[in-house]
């Protein structure tokens, strides 16, 4: 190559920032679900935190009454509203009524950022073990019933009991973050980063999502074992 090859080839690029993450402090986040203990938890902690938050039910009066308990400015409506008024939506809800909820959502979703953090488990008299849905994952399943949706799955390794005390100021926990593009990846963590003590890395892809939901039968295990509330920290990031 000669020096004026050199000179007209053009500089790479440097390598983005993977901690400079977007302003989401505008964003509406609905919590489908939000009447159960994980996304009353979420709802409670992102409203805590300034975000404007939704809660969504089956029952809008369940909603709005859940609502008026956590305060923090957060409405409580129906999950078809809660969906259509949301930027971002975080699916909460039980896993036996995962596929028929997001389903029934389809057309109010379009669009939508939507985080899942549902876990497929089942129990029995040895505690918790994990249930592999046909699509791999809540995740999978959710993109696979919602495709005009951007589809992400993170939140599941947050204890529940931690999140709704007003005595905890920080939840000491880094979340997984998955999804297929940078952008929406990089929304979700930021809005992790949000709570105080929490932080959003990214995990890989919706494939790698089954792994990341049924870790929580192992966090189940170690919090009878230990009367915990465990959660993650990934070391040299």
């Amino acid at each position: 190559m000669t020096s004026t090859d050199s000179a007209q080839t053009p500089a790479k690029a440097p390598a983005k920032d993977p901690w400079d993450l977007p302003d989401v402090s505008g964003y509406v986040v609905g919590v489908l679900g939000g009447t159960g203990p994980q996304g009353k938890g979420l709802a409670y902690r992102l409203a805590r935190a300034g975000q404007k938050v939704i809660i969504g039910s089956r029952s809008a009066e369940r909603a709005q009454a859940a609502a008026d308990e956590l305060g923090h400015g957060v409405e409580g409506a129906d999950n078809a509203e809660t969906a259509r008024r949301s930027d971002i939506v975080i699916v909460a809800v039980p896993w036996e009524g995962h596929g028929d909820t997001l389903a029934a959502l389809r057309a109010d979703l379009s669009g939508k950022l939507v985080v899942d953090c549902v876990n497929p488990l089942g129990f029995d008299k040895q505690g918790a073990y994990a249930l592999k849905p046909e699509e791999g994952s809540a995740a999978e399943q959710a993109a696979a019933l919602l495709p005009d949706s951007r589809v992400t799955a993170a939140f599941h390794h947050l204890s529940a009991v931690l999140l709704q005390d007003p005595e905890t100021d920080e939840i000491d926990t880094d979340v997984m973050v998955l999804g297929e593009q940078r952008a929406d990846v990089e929304i979700v963590q930021a809005l992790a980063g949000r709570i105080p003590g929490m932080r959003g890395i990214f995990a890989g892809r919706l494939r790698n999502a089954h792994q990341v939901e049924s870790l929580v039968a192992n966090l189940i295990s170690v919090n009878r074992r230990y009367k915990a509330h465990a959660g993650l920290r990934v070391t040299d990031v």
